[in-house]
């Protein structure tokens, strides 16, 4: 698989290191820069095809808010950071992930995945096209016409622009973000539990404190913002 390029930038060092560490270990990345401060990577976006930024938040002159804003054009991006209250306003600039420090191995590796579905289905996504009625959709992959049953799809999920579409046996992806795809009519007995995620109500087992079981055992995030959407699911 083609390396992912990137840039990690955080101010603090023992962070830093950790950051550059973890992301050697993964094997999925070509590092071009590692930085203390966001005003050095300046030179990088212009001159090299960034495809992602690991990013810490809190950083004098110019935080990794701001510093997004600059770097738009960059597809992917990772914020980490000890600071979660940026975490709606981060999502606001096409976060792909936000994580709280300390950094762990483990959850740095989920966020690896999360990349490199994101990429993959950027490359073969293509846009959701109708319903012919009823309980079938027909989602264009390539030059083929994929039909999906609504009654089988178990949860939608976010990926920026994107909404991966997963069946037990198959995932999918559409052009289009999850927040538009759930107002469609054909959707309508989908319920958002997430920022990124909205279940299927028949396949829902159990609703425990911080997540929904789904039917196939898949533990589901409940986002503290939706929460009130449960009462949907009873």
């Amino acid at each position: 698989m083609k390396l992912i390029n990137c840039i990690i930038i955080d101010d603090n060092e023992i962070d830093r290191l950790t950051v550059s560490s973890f992301v050697n270990r993964s094997a999925a990345f070509q590092v071009l820069g590692v930085f203390d401060n966001a005003f050095d990577a300046i030179p990088v976006l212009e001159k090299e095809k960034v495809e992602v930024l690991f990013l810490d938040i809190d950083m004098p002159n110019m935080n990794g808010i701001d510093f997004r804003k600059i770097a738009k054009d960059v597809p992917i991006c990772i914020f980490i950071t000890s600071h979660p209250e940026f975490a709606v306003e981060s999502f606001d600039l096409d976060t792909l992930d936000f994580i709280v420090k300390p950094l762990k191995f483990d959850r740095f590796s989920k966020t690896v995945d999360r990349i490199r579905d994101y990429l993959e289905l950027k490359q073969k996504a293509n846009l959701f096209e109708a319903s012919l009625g009823g309980d079938v959709i027909y989602i264009k992959e390539g030059t083929d016409q994929v039909r999906i049953k609504l009654h089988d799809i178990l949860y939608l999920e976010a990926l920026k622009d994107y909404t991966k579409i997963v069946t037990e046996t198959k995932q999918h992806c559409v052009l289009s973000s999850l927040g538009v795809l759930i107002k469609d009519q054909h959707f309508s007995s989908f319920v958002r539990v997430h920022r990124s995620y909205a279940i299927q109500k028949h396949y829902v087992s159990k609703i425990q404190t911080n997540d929904v079981m789904l039917r196939n055992e898949f533990l589901v995030p409940i986002g503290r913002s939706f929460r009130e959407n449960l009462i949907q699911l009873q």
